[in-house]
């Protein structure tokens, strides 16, 4: 009898929540610990960026009532580097701070005090309305690429290096390189690579593709004397030539 094939691991939602009271990120930690979900507490901007960095974060829980820092400012970054829903926590009387921060594109609300329960489900509602979108640039269900110790994480659309740098991605390079890591070992033609891309009216569509490709090839360089993990197949266009490990 065959042995029944292995299962892949189910990779848990990672919630980032941040507040500077020690009470509330010990209940936050605790409770959605226990119901299925991978959660990491900090209490500041400068941690949560640290956190952002480095980990794939598909959701964060924000105080907009820090007590060093503008809670409403660190939202409006978050959400200008990224697409990560945001869940504000505000005081009860605090409308117009709800209002600001739905404008900015935070996902959902809840006041203090609040019960974990009603987080939790807040938090699942959230994570299902998102999970049929399909993004530009952001194949569905798919967190982050790692390949050769680098990351590409979708997510903050940051490429983070070996040594763990960020490298800086226009959006015409972030796209180009989603997709030769979609499709590894995989020989893809200038057409195809505008196509899969989906920027026809933006910088790889003015610009040659040959230019963008030539900029990553410089940014993914880790040794001046060997060839790069983009190969030009002559004649035919473009491989990635290095493993890829998807995170789901």
């Amino acid at each position: 009898m065959n042995a029944p094939a292995p299962t892949a691991p189910t990779v848990l939602a990672h919630v980032l929540a941040v507040d500077d009271d020690p009470i509330i990120r010990e209940a936050i930690g605790d409770y959605l610990g226990r119901n299925d979900l991978r959660v990491t507490v900090v209490p500041d901007g400068r941690a949560m960026q640290l956190v952002l960095d480095r980990d794939v974060v598909d959701l964060v829980v924000l105080d907009l009532k820090l007590q060093a820092e503008d809670g409403m400012a660190l939202a409006r970054k978050l959400r200008d580097d990224s697409a990560i829903p945001i869940i504000m926590l505000t005081g009860r009387l605090e409308e117009a701070d709800r209002v600001m921060g739905l404008e900015i594109g935070a996902d959902d609300y809840l006041t203090k005090p609040f019960s974990p329960r009603e987080l939790l489900a807040r938090i699942r509602a959230v994570l299902r309305r998102r999970r049929p979108e399909v993004q530009q640039g952001r194949p569905e269900g798919i967190r982050a690429y790692r390949f050769d110790g680098w990351e590409l994480n979708l997510n903050t659309r940051r490429l983070r290096s070996r040594e763990g740098d960020t490298v800086p991605l226009s959006n015409g390079e972030f796209s180009l390189l989603v997709v030769f890591l979609g499709s590894p070992n995989r020989v893809l033609s200038r057409d195809q690579l505008l196509d899969l891309s989906r920027l026809h009216g933006d910088d790889v569509y003015n610009r040659s593709v040959n230019t963008q490709i030539l900029r990553l090839r410089r940014k993914l360089a880790t040794d001046p004397g060997k060839p790069g993990y983009i190969r030009t197949e002559r004649g035919a266009g473009y491989l990635f030539g290095a493993p890829v490990e998807i995170v789901y």
